[in-house]
């Protein structure tokens, strides 16, 4: 397999000036060939400004060719066949069904968000005909339409290679509302990056669009990534990574003499309410189930459920003993990266020597990058008095906590900072409690699910994939589904605008017979 290692630029393979490095691969820690070199601070301002240049040229394509472009590369994604396959696992140490999964999801997102192009209905048209016999005083003839915000910036995730990073859900959004797109490379990744990037750039000049829509930038540091955070011409940034990596391009958009959105995606630990009577019906079923959501992808997803919460008694006891009994038999697994790997040690490792915790159970041992998956416990006067036992340990560990009764279980959800997902196991019998904690759920997650455990993220209409911070930077949003594509949208209304110069879809003939309302109808 041989690919490029340069940079793209304004639809060139551009070679980078920096000191040269290489991905390892993650099973075994040995240099991954070729070598790349940083991309130059000289580098980053010619892709933000090529971007800026093709901005108003892109955001005006028809939307079946901008819908056609989508397409195109999702069909370029697919004709990589094996070659993407491979030196994503290699880079990665994720298993070939995830990979090929995690490839079925990134295409779908992009044929998910041609359509979504192609019916219009996300331009929101809105037409107010002029009333110039109204009293007292007419009213003018108003139109609107939202219109793409500019170039948007994208960093790589590292635990998503294909369906969060170089065309995942960002950049196929992006690129829908008519943004161009800078993306930065994830550095644990390249190979990957380097080959998703190639079908992007053949895409772009297939379907004769401005060459600036798309850059790929490499780095294995940060500070080309600041520099394009804090370049005039980006207009948005997506972000799906660590709080300390979010909060940071926070910052940076907001000391901006203009400053610009950061939509991040940044820690969650998902709790878990298993309520008493599903306990008392499933309990042994739930708990086999469980390890098995938590040890998935060796614990690798923004969605895992780091924290259960159930009142004590017999029936928490019987999904413990279905836990402690699965958990053993489950192999430690390769993580992505070694920092990541090192972070998950040393978050296990605090619990373990936490007088107030509990080790539950742990999974086999492993070597080198690979972590050991862990379970444990502790009560609700504990998880209360002490903060930290609510943080984030990236990775296959999990902490259930033994609550009093119904109302401290409601006090230590009541505590919890933002997340992404939580999950009620419920039985009939368990309505009337679930209902009482709704409220506080929906107050304190993005989305809610029912006798299952957050791990699947459906690519759809109605997913939301966010939450209040610091699961996200901005609650209002979702990195998945069509309403991804709201993110990078902004309103303009023309007032008594003549006819000859509004934009096709808001005069009276609308010849694409694009969806609008008119007087709000």
């Amino acid at each position: 397999m041989t690919f490029s290692s340069d940079n793209l630029i304004g639809g060139e393979r551009v070679p980078g000036a920096g000191a040269p490095w290489r991905a390892t691969e993650a099973a075994t820690g040995a240099a991954l060939e070729p070598a790349f070199a940083s991309a130059t601070a000289e580098q980053a301002e010619q892709a933000c400004a090529r971007a800026a240049a093709a901005f108003d040229t892109y955001r005006e394509t028809p939307l079946p060719a901008r819908a056609d472009f989508l397409d195109a590369i999702a069909r370029n994604i697919l004709d990589l066949g094996d070659d993407l396959v491979t030196r994503c696992m290699a880079e990665t140490g994720l298993p070939r069904p995830r990979i090929e999964g995690e490839r079925g999801r990134t295409v779908g997102q992009l044929r998910m968000f041609a359509e979504v192009v192609r019916r219009g209905a996300f331009l929101g048209l809105r037409v107010d005909p002029a009333q110039p016999e109204r009293k007292p005083l007419p009213r003018p003839d108003l139109r609107l339409r939202r219109i793409a915000v500019g170039p948007v910036l994208v960093f790589g995730a590292s635990n998503f290679p294909l369906a969060f990073s170089v065309a995942g859900g960002d950049t196929a959004s992006a690129l829908a509302a008519g943004c161009p797109v800078v993306v930065k490379a994830h550095p644990a990744h390249p190979g990957t990056a380097s080959l998703v990037g190639e079908a992007i750039r053949e895409a772009v000049a297939a379907c004769g669009l401005p060459a600036g829509v798309f850059a790929l930038l490499f780095e294995p540091g940060i500070a080309i990534g600041q520099r394009l955070a804090a370049d005039p011409r980006i207009a948005a940034i997506g972000f799906t990574g660590s709080r300390r990596g979010g909060t940071a391009l926070m910052q940076i958009a907001a000391a901006r003499p203009t400053p610009i959105p950061v939509y991040a995606e940044m820690s969650s630990i998902n709790p878990v309410v298993l309520m008493p009577a599903a306990l008392a019906a499933r309990g042994a079923e739930i708990g086999k189930a469980f390890v098995g959501s938590l040890t998935l992808g060796s614990g690798q997803f923004c969605t895992n459920p780091g924290l259960v919460l159930a009142v004590d008694g017999p029936g928490l006891d019987v999904f413990l003993a279905a836990a402690s009994e699965a958990l053993p038999g489950v192999a430690a697994a390769t993580m992505l990266t070694p920092g990541i790997h090192e972070a998950y040690c040393a978050g296990v490792a605090a619990l373990e020597v936490n007088p107030a915790v509990q080790t539950v159970a742990l999974g086999r041992s492993g070597t080198g990058q690979q972590g050991q998956p862990a379970l444990f416990a502790t009560t609700g006067a504990a998880f209360l008095d002490d903060h930290r036992l609510a943080d984030e340990v990236f990775g296959a560990a999990s902490l259930v906590v033994r609550c009093a009764d119904a109302a401290e279980l409601r006090v230590v959800l009541e505590s919890l900072e933002g997340q992404l997902t939580a999950a009620l196991h419920m039985d009939p019998a368990d309505h009337a409690a679930a209902r009482g904690l709704l409220p506080v759920l929906e107050r304190k997650v993005g989305r809610i699910l029912v006798n299952g455990f957050g791990t699947g993220v459906e690519v759809g209409h109605a997913m939301v994939h966010g939450g209040p911070f610091p699961a996200t930077s901005d609650g209002r949003t979702t990195s998945v589904g069509s309403l991804a594509i709201d993110r990078f949208l902004r309103p303009v209304s023309y007032q008594d605008m003549p006819e000859a110069l509004l934009p096709d879809a808001l005069t009276e003939a609308n010849p694409s017979d694009l969806p609008r309302s008119v007087d709000g109808a």
